[in-house]
């Protein structure tokens, strides 16, 4: 992505509503649905600025990988130690079935081989370990944000799972959310079609209006991994480590 993207990320991340509300959701799904030891090691793949890192504390000693320069400083400082280069879907700087959690929260999209990533990643969880990732859903909602951050595709529930075939992972959870707001989402995009202007996905609103999506999107916490949700503008799957099979 390019830099000033990851500079309006490291300044907003911390109140724009989409950030704020989906760590919300993503926390409470790992509370209620990733069985953890009491000294969990976890590990954010592609963790941008650092986000998310905070987040990921409360649930174990976190660890950190980034390809990009000036974003892995960032999320250095955030972390308050360095964090990795790392490509996918090498992975070279990580020792083999070391973390009981890794998340791939918005990246497995800006890989071009999203199969062999997740066969990789799979090699680097404990046996029984979980892989959190989010993507974002629906190839026709591509617009220039898609185009901006370099995204390679969106997906669809069938080409997530298909990702996964082969991976030494099992998935235990697909599912859609940001769903609430997914029909305003798309009545922005036929709009912006319809004008030939488009505007960014995280440009900044009004403290009232940032803070009513902050409630609504926040609020599918209550409901991801319990209810079936309607399509959404992301997926979220949740998958663990298979043994490894007896050699005889």
């Amino acid at each position: 992505m390019e830099r000033g993207i990851y500079d309006h990320m490291a300044a907003h991340a911390g109140s724009h509503w989409w950030y704020v509300a989906r760590r919300r959701v993503l926390a409470d799904v790992i509370a209620r649905h990733v069985p953890l030891p009491p000294a969990a090691h976890v590990l954010e793949i592609g963790c941008g600025t650092g986000h998310n890192l905070g987040m990921l504390g409360q649930f174990g000693a976190v660890d950190a990988v980034e390809l990009d320069d000036h974003a892995r400083a960032l999320a250095s400082q955030t972390l308050g130690r360095a964090v990795l280069p790392a490509r996918l879907p090498d992975l070279p700087p990580l020792p083999a079935e070391r973390y009981d959690l890794i998340a791939l929260l918005d990246v497995l999209e800006h890989v071009p081989e999203d199969r062999a990533t997740l066969a990789a990643i799979a090699g680097r969880l404990t046996p029984g370990g979980s892989l959190l990732v989010t993507v974002p859903q629906h190839q026709w909602m591509w617009s220039s944000h898609d185009d901006a951050n370099h995204h390679i595709r969106r997906y669809s529930k069938s080409t997530l799972r298909a990702a996964f075939a082969g991976s030494g992972l099992e998935l235990r959870m697909l599912t859609s959310f940001n769903s609430m707001l997914f029909p305003l989402a798309v009545a922005q995009r036929l709009a912006s079609r319809l004008t030939g202007r488009e505007g960014r996905q995280d440009d900044d609103l009004p403290g009232p209006l940032n803070g009513l999506f902050t409630a609504v999107f926040g609020w599918e916490r209550h409901l991801v991994g319990r209810l079936p949700l309607p399509p959404g503008l992301s997926l979220l799957a949740l998958a663990t480590k298979l043994p490894e099979p007896l050699r005889g």
